[in-house]
């Protein structure tokens, strides 16, 4: 048996749900925060990995604003 290693730029692999490990890894975030998105964004890997980026780029701002004060 072969093994087939499923990446997000492997055709056919869009709609098959991310691992939350492989996801919060991945993106550099928490496993419960991983959790969040994948709920939250259903199957699509493409809105999850986008989701990903808002969040984080959402988090940034937050922290830059907060060490501004």
């Amino acid at each position: 048996m072969t093994k087939v290693r499923v990446t997000s730029s492997t055709p056919g692999t869009e709609n098959l749900p991310y691992d939350t490990a492989v996801f919060a890894k991945k993106h550099g975030m928490s496993q419960k925060a991983a959790e969040v998105l994948l709920f939250a964004n259903g199957p699509s890997r493409t809105a999850c990995d986008a989701a990903a980026r808002s969040f984080l780029e959402a988090v940034a701002r937050r922290s830059k604003s907060s060490n501004e004060r």
